[in-house]
């Protein structure tokens, strides 16, 4: 038996606000942005995921913000970094993880030990890590 994970709530303060972060910023695609009785629910995706998120009304009535340690998985961190920056996301240096933390240099290889910590405007917190090769 499979288990999918295919949806994770992001709870936020201001709906259009968060959407234009990760539509705009982090290039989510917008699969429904709908009104239901219960409220309005923007569910997006990333480029390439199976996995999606819905921002709208919030059952498991989690504060805006704290989500915590969600994360992605790029390839190539560099240009994930250029990409979001390109956006206008305010996105910090690459850090390297796996031993003491550090910023990562140019001649790092990032393979699993790359991260990018970046938070949306209610303060969620997402980490992107790069993996190039699985062993």
């Amino acid at each position: 038996m499979n288990w999918t994970l295919e949806v994770v709530v992001v709870p936020v303060t201001d709906i259009d606000r968060a959407k234009a972060f990760y539509e705009g910023g982090l290039g989510f695609h917008v699969d429904h942005d709908v009104q239901t009785g219960s409220g309005r629910i923007v569910q997006l995706t990333p480029p390439g995921s199976g996995c999606s998120i819905v921002l709208g009304p919030q059952p498991a009535r989690m504060p805006p913000g704290s989500l915590q340690g969600v994360q992605l998985v790029v390839n190539d961190l560099r240009a994930a970094r250029e990409e979001l920056r390109a956006r206008g996301v305010a996105v910090p240096d690459i850090q390297i993880l796996g031993g003491p933390a550090r910023p990562a240099t140019p001649d790092d290889d990032l393979n699993h030990v790359g991260f990018l910590f970046l938070h949306d405007p209610d303060g969620n917190g997402w980490a992107v890590q790069q993996i190039t090769a699985r062993s």
